[in-house]
């Protein structure tokens, strides 16, 4: 009886946990390209929706600007965002929990915040 009692736990525990990382996965926010540095040195802005404020930065200043951002992060795979948006363009995505795919970038530094995320822009 504790055997068939502990395997249903742990069947109910995995199939909450899938559920949970599936609509993590699935949630959709707004966000905006706020700096667009060179060799995709890019910033971008969270505009809707609630992320973990562990994986953003609450503010943070362009050292080159002087302008600060609120709720922003670095663009963590540059590889995949499209070169369609440009700077001031907002957009829709998701975080992309995938396999990063290894690119080429070029090592020129442009200031970015300390925290990013990998994302895949969608249409609404």
């Amino acid at each position: 009886m504790r055997l068939l009692l502990l395997l249903s736990s742990i069947f109910l525990l995995s199939v909450s946990a899938e559920t949970c990382n599936k609509k993590n996965k699935d949630r959709v926010y707004k966000g905006k390209l706020e700096v667009a540095g060179i060799c995709m040195n890019y910033t971008i802005g969270l505009l809707e929706g609630k992320i973990d404020t562990a994986l953003i930065v609450p503010s943070w200043k362009d050292d080159v600007t002087g302008k600060t951002y609120s709720d922003v992060f670095r663009l963590g795979n540059p590889c995949n965002f499209p070169s369609t948006l440009k700077q001031g363009d907002t957009f829709y995505f998701t975080i992309d929990n995938e396999k990063e795919q290894p690119c080429a970038v070029c090592m020129a530094y442009y200031p970015t915040p300390s925290r990013s995320l990998r994302i895949k822009v969608i249409q609404p």
